[in-house]
């Protein structure tokens, strides 16, 4: 069975910058695209970035396009979010997962591995 590990968050000033790491132990998420998922207190968990299996292919909730990047070193079985310009409102806890399909999706039920998360505050 395999494993996601996230790491990286922590409590930032806003228009700070964290990046964070999803590590794969126990199987390889070469198979497929890797996406970040966010859930802030009383809110239902959303889509925030995706990334395919090739890595040459990215989506991005509007809300962070332009202050986050999504990348992936298969080499490494480890997928990075960069968060650049942080906000008070993505103050969440942030889930990386996996999925078997190669390609995007923003669906949080077409993702077959989770990780436990990570916790990113952003102070104003």
């Amino acid at each position: 069975q395999g494993q996601l590990v996230e790491s990286g968050g922590g409590l930032v000033q806003a228009g700070g910058s964290l990046r964070l790491s999803c590590a794969a132990s126990g199987h390889t998420f070469n198979l497929g695209a890797v996406g970040w998922f966010r859930q802030a207190p009383g809110k239902e968990r959303e889509f925030v970035a995706v990334i395919s299996w090739s890595g040459s292919t990215t989506d991005y909730v509007d809300s962070v396009k332009g202050r986050f990047g999504i990348s992936r070193d298969n080499a490494k079985n480890t997928v990075y979010l960069q968060m650049n310009g942080l906000k008070p409102e993505d103050t969440a806890t942030y889930y990386c997962a996996s999925r078997i399909g190669r390609l995007v999706s923003r669906k949080l039920g077409e993702y077959n591995y989770w990780g436990r998360g990570t916790q990113v505050t952003v102070s104003s």
